[in-house]
């Protein structure tokens, strides 16, 4: 058995101050180049009179494009992580800027597609980076502290788009602003950012790919199955909380709160799961994930929509941080093409899940009935998780614990 990945005291200001810098790439990257479109869209589709069809269509270029940056880096692996950070955090911020330029969907649609590659990149990046050596006691907080980026990156974007509603701003006003903050957060990031050692120095081109560890493949299988049932609360929940309670103010934060949730899930992770591996940490929230869909899909209440949005909410990074702490820490000189995969298999599933929703509604399922099948699909994949052999370890076990196998920064 491993050592558990969440030995060390919950959180120290040295490892908070050690991740700061990721989070904030991670919530320029995903808070604002993955996320935004969602608060952002009511303004669009009033604006500019766009359909529920056409909404879809940009928000499906965005998973499009962070499938193809997910797939590009695992045939062509990231060597350089911090010239590729880089260049993906000053697109980021381009794209979102240039959003007020076009007024098509097919360009927006174009827009979102790229923005979504960029996201992708620099998420892999982030996940493959190391702030600390493998085994570190800090690791598992300073992992707590950069995935909550995502988190805060989300709040504040909706927070932001909150203000600039009530000062009357438009959708091209808005997305102006989310392209200066993303500059802002990326700029703030990078000094510090660019003084960490990325985990390994690969300057020699000619050197082949480190080779994958035996048990990724299966791990990312799981983790595409956290993306179908993740996309399909997340997709179809606010359509039930509006049939529920339409009152549009109450709408207006429940994007913040989402990332709120989200970013404090992910800091009290290193707290309660202390004596845990993040294996077991994964299971458990998967779990709770499914709960929550389980609750809405059986009990047509606001109580349960707010339940739901909570533990999907509270989860949904949670299960990222264990589900990439896991494959950094198995895969080693591998970890940014091991990042790549779960990437990929995520995106591939965010995809299919919509698909699969609407496949099945023309069989005559509704949505509670879709809800049902996605949270035993999710529990499933729980149990099936732990029955995982992976390299160096026992079924159900972390491949490389602080006192495993280590590999030099």
């Amino acid at each position: 058995m491993s050592t558990p990945a969440y030995p060390s005291p919950p959180m120290s200001a040295s490892a908070a101050s050690l991740a700061w810098p990721a989070a904030l790439a991670l919530a320029a990257a995903m808070g604002i180049g993955r996320f935004a479109f969602t608060p952002v869209w009511p303004l669009m589709a009033q604006e500019a009179g766009l359909s529920l069809a056409q909404g879809s269509w940009m928000a499906s270029a965005n998973y499009a494009g962070y499938l193809l940056g997910a797939l590009a880096a695992i045939a062509w692996p990231v060597r350089r992580l911090r010239a590729t950070l880089a260049a993906s955090l000053a697109a980021v911020a381009a794209l979102t800027l240039a959003m007020p330029l076009l007024d098509s969907v097919a360009g927006w649609s174009a827009l979102r597609l790229a923005a979504g590659y960029a996201s992708a990149s620099a998420f892999i990046c982030v996940a493959a980076w190391r702030s600390v050596p493998a085994g570190d006691p800090r690791e598992a907080s300073v992992s707590a502290v950069t995935y909550a980026g995502v988190g805060a990156g989300i709040a504040l974007t909706g927070l932001a788009c909150l203000a600039l509603m009530a000062w009357g701003a438009g959708a091209n006003q808005t997305w102006v602003a989310l392209g200066g903050l993303t500059l802002a957060l990326s700029v703030a990031a990078w000094p510090r950012l660019s003084r960490q050692s990325p985990p390994a120095r690969t300057s020699a081109a000619a050197m082949p790919p480190a080779r994958l560890p035996r048990g990724i493949g299966a791990l990312s299988l799981h983790y595409g199955v956290f993306g179908v049932g993740y996309i399909i609360p997340a997709t179809f929940l606010p359509a039930m909380a509006k049939e529920i309670l339409p009152d549009p103010a109450i709408f207006g934060w429940a994007w913040p709160l989402f990332g709120l949730a989200a970013a404090l899930s992910c800091l009290l992770v290193p707290r309660l799961a202390r004596g845990r591996d993040d294996r077991q940490v994964w299971r458990c929230a998967q779990l709770l994930m499914a709960a929550g869909m389980l609750a809405v899909a059986l009990w047509h209440h606001i109580a349960a929509v707010i339940l739901a949005a909570l533990l999907v909410g509270g989860t949904f990074m949670v299960i990222t941080q264990a589900g990439m702490l896991t494959a950094r820490r198995l895969s080693g000189p591998a970890a940014p093409r091991a990042a790549a995969i779960m990437t990929a298999a995520f995106a591939a599933g965010q995809i299919l899940g919509p698909l699969l929703a609407s496949w099945a509604a023309r069989w005559g399922a509704d949505l509670p009935q879709v809800l049902e099948a996605g949270a035993v699909l999710l529990a499933a994949s729980a149990w099936a998780l732990g029955k995982v052999t992976t390299d160096g370890a026992g079924a159900g076990h972390n491949a490389i614990g602080p006192q495993g196998r280590s590999h030099s920064n």
